[in-house]
């Protein structure tokens, strides 16, 4: 027999489907979203903060909801979600739809039901006494590097802001996650030279010294999968390597002359990825003699994309208990994949990560969050109020 399953309210629905119906794609403005909540809030008497990027296209926002003495809370989400190119959908991605038990369309787990949860605790907030602010933190570009959440954290140093701690509303299932790893992205162009196939002593093979940067990557990895030491909070209990993009070369009759790779890092805490970085650049350039003695302008070049600390923080933090205390729910370890919570915690800001939905829904096609996970956050939003006008 089933129980009766918790609803979210038609206010927070009504605040889900206003923030799907912006696409806030990470290659696209986010300015439509971020304006309209600045609005939402200048109706409220609380006035935001915009911090844009140098094309003036896209901006983060932070707030602050209410006064008081002690140190507030923040809650904080990225407003950018991942394309749908190519990706068959049973809904509009872009317009939230409720089918069953599940509300579906892009963002409604990754992370824009988090946000509106957040959204609709202002009202509330501001009507409660409490004796300490609420402050709400919106980024942009997560979902390509963590990069947007760089210059509002640069704002909150800047401004000497005095926090509690922040809970970024990534989704977890409404579990209170205390660990994970760092991600760093890097990309690796080679310049060789062109000749005909039949005279490859004449040429350079791009592809062929790349392949053998890769093969090095990999034999890296199966180290730190032997060596490193585990933890096994994590799925996957050690640092690990991976190749994830190769082009190269234009016709299989000619040496190829340029060819490039992109590579990633998923470090646990306190992992040195400029260490690894340095090891495989230490590598390519013991290839390198042997590219110049055939071509004088052959180069290994290396860049690095994108890079973001990994997080940890113990259960018996003031910010985990918390979480624990709003949500019902035990922290739940470790995961593997990066979140803007590395950066506030690198900043000093004490994190945890707790939002509705499952991340195995983020990024695929017809995404989903259960009703009931949107309801839970709602509850957990309304102990934040119960919580601060208690104190």
């Amino acid at each position: 027999m089933e129980t009766n399953r918790l609803q979210p309210s038609a206010e927070l629905m009504a605040m889900i489907e206003r923030l799907v119906g912006f696409p806030t794609v990470s290659r696209n403005s986010n300015l439509g979203l971020i304006e309209w909540v600045r609005d939402y809030l200048a109706g409220m008497g609380v006035t935001s903060r915009l911090t844009y990027d140098a094309t003036g296209k896209k901006a983060n926002l932070f707030a602050t909801v209410g006064e008081g003495s002690r140190a507030g809370l923040v809650l904080s989400g990225h407003t950018d979600v991942v394309p749908v190119d190519g990706q068959v959908w049973d809904t509009d991605p872009f317009k939230a739809t409720v089918v069953g038990d599940k509300l579906y369309g892009r963002g409604t787990a990754d992370m824009k039901g988090f946000i509106a949860n957040a959204l609709l605790l202002v009202p509330k907030y501001l009507a409660a006494k409490t004796d300490a602010p609420l402050h709400i933190a919106l980024s942009y570009d997560e979902e390509v590097g963590c990069i947007g959440v760089r210059s509002l954290i640069q704002d909150l140093t800047e401004m000497g802001l005095k926090t509690a701690g922040c809970i970024v509303g990534e989704p977890t299932m409404m579990q209170p996650i205390i660990a994970h790893k760092g991600t760093h992205r890097f990309r690796c162009c080679i310049t060789g030279r062109e000749a005909h196939s039949s005279y490859t002593t004449q040429g350079v093979n791009s592809i062929e010294y790349a392949a053998r940067i890769i093969v090095y990557i990999r034999q890296m990895a199966d180290r730190l999968a032997q060596l490193e030491t585990r933890d096994y909070s994590f799925t996957v209990p050690f640092t690990t390597l991976q190749t994830g993009t190769i082009k190269g070369g234009i016709a299989s009759n000619i040496v190829p002359k340029d060819c490039e790779f992109n590579f990633e890092a998923r470090t646990m805490p306190g992992a040195s990825a400029d260490r690894l970085y340095q090891e495989i650049q230490d590598f390519a350039a013991t290839l390198l003699p042997e590219m110049l003695r055939v071509e004088p302008n052959a180069v290994i070049a290396f860049e690095m994309l994108a890079s973001a600390p990994g997080m940890s923080a113990e259960e018996s933090d003031a910010i985990v208990q918390l979480a624990v205390g709003l949500s019902r729910n035990k922290p739940n370890g470790a995961v593997s994949y990066g979140t803007e919570a590395g950066l506030f915690h690198q900043a000093g800001i004490p994190s945890v990560i707790c939002g509705p939905g499952d991340i195995e829904q983020a990024h695929r096609p017809n995404e989903f969050v259960a009703l009931e996970q949107l309801a839970q956050c709602e509850q957990f939003m309304t102990r934040i109020v119960e919580t601060e006008a208690s104190r």
